[in-house]
């Protein structure tokens, strides 16, 4: 995986080291700062660089962040994640125009995703009102035995998009989505992974978000990247919230023909704008049924990167675990 190119419809502008000739640096509210820092190679701790950033660009001005290498990684070369939240968090009132967050832009080489530590991110959305979007990658725990990415119930007014991308949910940042009150929230986001990588989130766990009693702006729901991909689908083919999607993302994971089936058994789909199930393991023949069931409504069906499994449908992978 790539760093991102762009947050919140924003160019990611990576802000420079110390003494390195970046020129003219961009007005703060066009661009994603992207700030990464590499201590272990002589070059400043992340609180440094942050506390550089503040006070070299006007901090009131900028809408978008992105924090990489030294922010977050793995426990041997990163900020507790604890530390950086409360970094952000004593911010808040310096930054009083951001509007987005990705916690953890890492490629493969700076960190495997499955050893991304992360922690609490509820102190993160508490001190930002305005926030609109939030992106956390990875969710593993592991500085003095703290548990990893956790979220709590929460009341936010603004957040409009919600992704949390992992090789491995907890069960309690599932319930805490489900239980929190988000009027404003578009889209939501969540790879669920592998009990291999510390998956414990269950479909019932999902079960006040498909409901649709909750979250009532959501529009684009994706519950993705999970060794359960046919579970989900079965539950997904019955819930409520379905009907006022525009976007349903079942990608990633180890979806097969018994998931496929009950989409097409369940509720109609042909609202849809979009069906993305792109990465899975559905035969060619199920590949067709869907592709004749929605695409003349005008549905656009992402099928692409069909994996394949033994013959006894052993041997499925979700696209990000380890």
């Amino acid at each position: 995986m790539d760093h991102i190119a762009e947050l919140h419809g924003l160019p990611v502008h990576h802000f420079p080291a110390p003494g390195q000739d970046a020129g003219t640096l961009p007005a703060a509210e066009t661009v994603a700062w992207r700030l990464s820092t590499d201590e272990d190679r002589g070059g400043e701790s992340f609180e440094e660089g942050w506390e550089r950033f503040l006070d070299t660009v006007d901090p009131a001005r900028v809408r978008a962040l992105v924090l990489g290498v030294g922010a977050y990684g793995s426990e041997l070369d990163a900020a507790d994640p604890a530390t950086t939240a409360k970094l952000l968090a004593d911010a808040a009132g310096r930054l009083t125009g951001l509007e987005a967050l990705y916690l953890a832009d890492l490629t493969f080489e700076e960190c495997e995703l499955s050893w991304i530590v992360q922690g609490d991110v509820t102190p993160i959305l508490a001190a930002y009102p305005r926030l609109e979007e939030l992106a956390v990658r990875g969710s593993n725990g592991g500085f003095d035995g703290e548990p990893g990415l956790d979220l709590t119930p929460i009341r936010h007014e603004r957040l409009r998009t919600l992704r949390f991308e992992n090789g491995g949910l907890p069960s309690s940042v599932a319930r805490g989505v489900a239980a929190s009150d988000l009027p404003a929230l578009e889209r939501l986001d969540m790879w669920l992974g592998t009990e291999d990588y510390g998956r414990d989130a269950s479909v019932a766990d999902l079960a006040p978000i498909l409901d649709g009693g909750r979250l009532p702006a959501l529009r684009d729901l994706g519950l993705r990247n999970a060794d359960i991909q046919d579970e989900i689908a079965a539950a997904v083919a019955a819930a409520p919230v379905v009907a006022r999607l525009s976007t349903l993302r079942l990608s990633l994971g180890t979806l097969g023909d018994a998931g496929a089936e009950a989409l097409l058994g369940g509720q109609p789909l042909t609202h849809l704008a979009e069906l993305d199930l792109h990465h899975h393991y559905l035969s060619e023949p199920m590949t067709g049924r869907l592709r004749e069931a929605l695409e003349p409504s005008g549905v656009r069906v992402d099928l692409d990167d069909r994996q394949r499994a033994d013959a006894e449908g052993h041997g499925r992978y979700v696209s990000a675990g380890e």
